[in-house]
């Protein structure tokens, strides 16, 4: 008899971990393990996906000894993992996608912008599939990373049998399942999941990829999130330290199981969902909204139809540094050095101290535009850089302090940026669930409320992300009927944080003062 336990593996940029959790959604024990990344030039990046392997059998071995679950008792398993891309041989082995020629680097990781001139040509192809990518193709999309692939390494291309998402890469290890989640082919492979006729065969033969499907081993139908794909083959279950009575789901990228961690609780109101907008901020902010019809918004991914629950779109936004953006803050000001949690924690201390001396004058002549990375929502220039407005001679700590907060109002005018633009899209959203590095930094938490007038929900447990591929193990397994119902019965509960009326005044004139310096950034541009 399988007991009522399932594990998530998420998959990041640096480390796979991995969590057990019961089947209320409890979190009993969780573990990591680092990955290699090959940088070979500027733009480019690569996982060994063995490697990545390794590390999810590692992180999952650790998880289920540090939970006190017996292997047996794992009743189901799934991946999230970043949207990299992995390539293998006719034999299902390592097939090298690097300059370097070695086999081992087979997975172009989601962060390469080697395929800026393809993104740039499926954009000029002016395809309605672009219609569901923000009007402009990324490099961190799949099909401008396979185009690149299939003219800069053309002895590789005949060889290849195999191409994988990481997260569907992962499941196959897992299972042997050729299956692809719809998560994955919606959000990164330009699927359309809402059309009979996913696959845009005329989009594909026009960048010269009409051989994909047959080259990629790509099924013509996605796979829902959350379907069983059978059990863990022998050689897995046995490197997981698991055993082949446990089930494999169908996985997703790991920002949108963050988004189904925190939103999968409200799949019971699916009429008052678009209330709700989850946001997972850390390095970079990623925001996530789900609607029951379309909702198309400018700077903006999707929206993407069953990307997570069955009937449900999604749209993603976000901001390009928000955490980096601190840190660089800290590092750049000359009384700054390093930016640990220390620094931030001291600044904040010392912030609170110089508001409740100074209250609505403290740095109020002091803005700052947070573009230093670009814009991605709601403007969708990866050009735009950062600008700031009042500086003056001082260069003491509490200079920094005072840029130090002002830096934070700005990324939180950035997200009530994102929001109006959604909510002129049709969305109504007022509350935000933050999950991620931002729920540590009191300055950013209480500003989203305050600046965006929306509530704000912390959540008690803060990984969403395991709570998310935690929910798709639980219906893999079948502890729950479906994937909705699987949401309902682990949610967790959260902090509410609602805005402060008081404040809401000056905080409408420095929005206005933001908008207004976008405007003047673009005049002085133009000169």
């Amino acid at each position: 008899m399988m007991g009522g336990y399932v594990c998530a593996v998420d998959v990041g940029t640096g480390s796979a971990r991995a969590g057990i959790l019961d089947a209320s959604g409890n979190l009993l024990g969780r573990a990591d393990h680092r990955i290699a990344m090959h940088q070979p030039k500027p733009g480019h990046a690569e996982h060994d996906s063995e490697d990545v392997w390794r590390a999810v059998c590692a992180a999952v071995r650790a998880a289920r000894e540090n939970a006190g679950v017996a292997a047996e008792d794992i009743a189901g398993i799934a991946f999230d993992a970043t949207c990299s891309l992995v390539m293998r041989d006719v034999e299902g082995k390592q097939l090298s996608v690097s300059t370097s020629g070695e086999d081992r680097w087979d997975t172009v990781v989601w962060l390469d912008h080697r395929a800026i001139a393809e993104a740039g040509e499926c954009t000029a192809s002016g395809h309605r599939v672009l219609d569901h990518v923000g009007g402009v193709m990324s490099p961190e999309m799949q099909i401008p990373k396979l185009m690149w692939l299939k003219r800069h390494l053309p002895g590789q291309w005949p060889k290849t049998g195999y191409f994988f998402d990481l997260a569907d890469f992962l499941a196959w290890k897992a299972s042997g399942s050729l299956a692809r989640s719809q998560c994955t082919l919606t959000c990164k492979w330009t699927y359309l999941a809402h059309e009979a006729s996913g696959w845009q065969m005329d989009f594909l033969n026009k960048v010269a990829l009409g051989d994909l499907l047959q080259r990629g081993n790509l099924p013509q139908r996605a796979s829902p999130v959350g379907t069983d794909l059978g059990p863990l083959l022998p050689e897995a279950a046995a490197a997981l330290g698991l055993t082949t009575a446990c089930r494999v789901g169908t996985g997703l990228i790991d920002a949108y199981a963050g988004a189904l961690g925190v939103l999968g609780g409200f799949v019971g109101d699916l009429a008052g969902i678009e209330r709700h907008l989850a946001l997972i901020a850390g390095t970079s902010s990623c925001v996530m909204a789900m609607s029951l019809e379309p909702r198309h918004f400018v700077g903006g991914w999707g929206p993407y139809f069953g990307a997570t629950l069955a009937d449900c779109w999604m749209s993603e936004g976000g901001q390009s540094a928000t955490g980096a953006l601190l840190d660089h803050i800290i590092r750049w000001h000359g009384a700054g050095g390093e930016p640990d949690a220390a620094a931030h924690r001291r600044i904040a201390e010392r912030v609170a101290e110089l508001r409740a001396t100074e209250g609505e004058a403290f740095a109020s002549r002091l803005h700052v535009l947070p573009d230093f990375h670009g814009n991605r929502s709601p403007r969708a220039d990866p050009h735009a850089v950062g600008v700031i407005s009042g500086l003056t001679l001082d260069a003491t700590f509490d200079s920094l302090c005072r840029l130090y907060w002002r830096t934070a109002v700005g990324i939180a005018l950035g997200m009530r940026h994102i929001l109006e633009t959604l909510n002129d899209s049709g969305y109504v959203i007022d509350t935000l669930h933050v999950t991620g590095g931002h729920t540590k930094n009191p300055l950013l938490m209480e500003l989203y409320a305050d600046a965006t007038g929306c509530t704000v929900v912390e959540p008690v447990v803060d990984d969403a992300v395991l709570l998310g591929t935690g929910m798709v193990a639980a219906r893999a397994a079948g502890l729950y009927p479906s994937l909705a119902a699987a949401c309902t019965g682990m949610q967790q509960t959260g902090r509410a944080r609602r805005p402060n009326p008081v404040r809401r005044a000056s905080f409408d004139r420095d929005y206005r003062v933001f908008l207004e310096m976008h405007r003047q950034r673009q005049v002085l541009e133009a000169l």
